[in-house]
């Protein structure tokens, strides 16, 4: 089985994944990018590398029993994608703390309040494999019992559950 874990920046996706207890392997994709060079170089403007998804498709090829964690997951093969939601003034807040420009900090804010990464996980893998999981208030060990739940499948899928459009 392969599940991403996906979300904008900010969510909580890193941080939730290094804690959840799985038999899958669990690759974080941010990392591969940068260690085995799956990009075309840098987006000058964002100071972000630009992925390269055949790349990425290659080395993710044949890999079974995986979690892939990264905003860039619901791009790729997955029986399950778990989305992970963070109200967008928090999340610029965090973004900001961790060293964003205002600017960037914004961007991303309103894409979550724009449901960007759920409208996209959706329309690639269908409603029924789209799991949202609200993590504004949750603890990093709550977020990966929840993970671990879909990955169980104890868990309903549940894209659409999540509003913030009150933001714009």
């Amino acid at each position: 089985m392969r599940v991403a874990v996906t979300g904008t920046p900010g969510t909580g996706k890193t941080t939730a994944t290094k804690r959840v207890e799985t038999d899958l392997d669990i690759v974080h994709l941010n990392e591969v990018i940068r260690t085995e060079g799956l990009h075309d170089g840098t987006d000058d403007d964002r100071g972000s590398l630009l992925a390269d998804f055949d790349a990425i498709d290659e080395y993710l090829a044949g890999k079974t029993d995986l979690l892939v964690e990264s905003h860039l997951a619901h791009h790729f093969d997955a029986e399950r994608v778990v989305v992970l939601r963070c109200d967008p003034e928090t999340l610029e807040e965090r973004l900001r703390e961790r060293g964003e420009s205002s600017a960037s900090a914004r961007e991303n804010a309103e894409s979550e309040a724009l449901d960007v990464i759920l409208s996209e996980a959706v329309t690639a893998h269908g409603e029924n494999a789209v799991y949202e999981i609200e993590t504004t208030h949750q603890t990093p060990e709550e977020t990966a019992r929840a993970i671990e739940a879909v990955i169980a499948g104890d868990r309903e899928p549940s894209a659409g559950t999540v509003d913030y459009t009150d933001y714009l």
